[in-house]
């Protein structure tokens, strides 16, 4: 072969292995993220280790203290257990102990859930759906109000409601718990702004075309798409009914109306005062007890729950 082809051809083919590597490479191309693709953050790891951390020891704690005997709880590692497992044990005692008054706790405090958290959520539903898709003189002004209730602690409002109850002669009673639980600042914002999100309009006029009414077009359409955000509610001021201990405290001196969180603090109570029995392991089984309905109902309900609090922030 001749000609500058061959010519190119002939150096190619003689040229030293060591001139090969000398040629000039091609960069390979810079692999880039995908915008669906997360990326890892090592200090977001590591906070929400921390996070993880911080919620779970003080669980740790009461779960493996629960077995412990009152003089388990002072010779042992507060984090493992004792020589003594006595969680059986002291679950029985919890039931047993002075006339079984823990299980009229435990009742009292489902009435006030079931009543409390239950009228809350209904009129958070009611109250959230007719802000959401009716209009009428005043809308503006409930919504400040609703907003700056949000903000008032509701220990703030304890001692005026006490007050209140007082004159009404309500006071040491199941109501004044159950009827100061039923108003949900928060609950009723939270379903405004699902069922802004979640109810389109046009449905509940397509159904008025048809002929339903108001109640119908509640109940056969608004509710089904409602109720991630009813569960969502319902968890809410579930929690924070259950937890209550502040208006209790305030509001009731019959130890028969006592919920869970005010009877367990006057059994860790007793071991100060003059006579009184140490009963912590009690105090520390009975709190165990206590929890284990709340966790089981964020276990059943969580997917309603996630659903519920990412709906009202995504809009279609």
């Amino acid at each position: 072969m001749t000609g500058p082809v061959a010519t190119v051809t002939d150096r190619s083919a003689t040229a030293p292995s060591g001139a090969v590597g000398s040629a000039p490479r091609l960069r390979a191309p810079r692999r880039r993220h995908s915008p669906d693709t997360p990326r890892r953050s090592v200090l977001l790891t590591v906070l929400t280790g921390l996070v993880l951390l911080y919620s779970l020891v003080p669980l740790v704690w009461l779960a493996i203290s629960a077995t412990k005997t009152q003089e388990g709880l002072s010779r042992s590692f507060g984090l493992w257990f004792d020589s003594d497992f006595a969680l059986w044990e002291n679950i029985g005692a919890t039931f047993t102990y002075d006339d079984g008054v823990f299980t009229r706790w435990l009742l009292n405090t489902l009435l006030y859930v079931v009543l409390g958290a239950g009228g809350a959520t209904l009129l958070a539903v009611l109250g959230g759906y007719a802000l959401a898709k009716f209009d009428f003189p005043g809308r503006r002004a409930v919504f400040a109000v609703v907003i700056g209730a949000v903000a008032v602690p509701g220990t703030a409002l304890a001692v005026p409601t006490f007050l209140m109850f007082s004159e009404m002669g309500l006071t040491d009673t199941p109501w004044a718990v159950i009827i100061p639980s039923l108003i949900s600042p928060f609950g009723l914002y939270l379903m405004w702004v699902f069922a802004s999100e979640a109810v389109p309009t046009e449905l509940m006029e397509a159904a008025r075309i048809d002929g339903a009414g108001e109640v119908r077009t509640f109940f056969r359409v608004a509710l089904p798409l409602l109720a991630p955000g009813i569960v969502t509610v319902l968890l809410f001021t579930m929690v924070a009914t259950w937890n209550n201990y502040f208006l209790p405290l305030v509001m009731l001196k019959d130890p028969d109306w006592y919920p869970l969180t005010l009877g367990l603090n006057s059994w860790n109570a007793q071991a100060a005062t003059a006579g009184g029995e140490a009963v912590f392991h009690l105090v520390v089984t009975g709190s165990l007890l206590t929890i284990l309905p709340l966790i089981a109902a964020f276990l059943l309900l969580q997917r309603y729950w996630q659903s519920g609090l990412a709906a009202g922030s995504v809009k279609g």
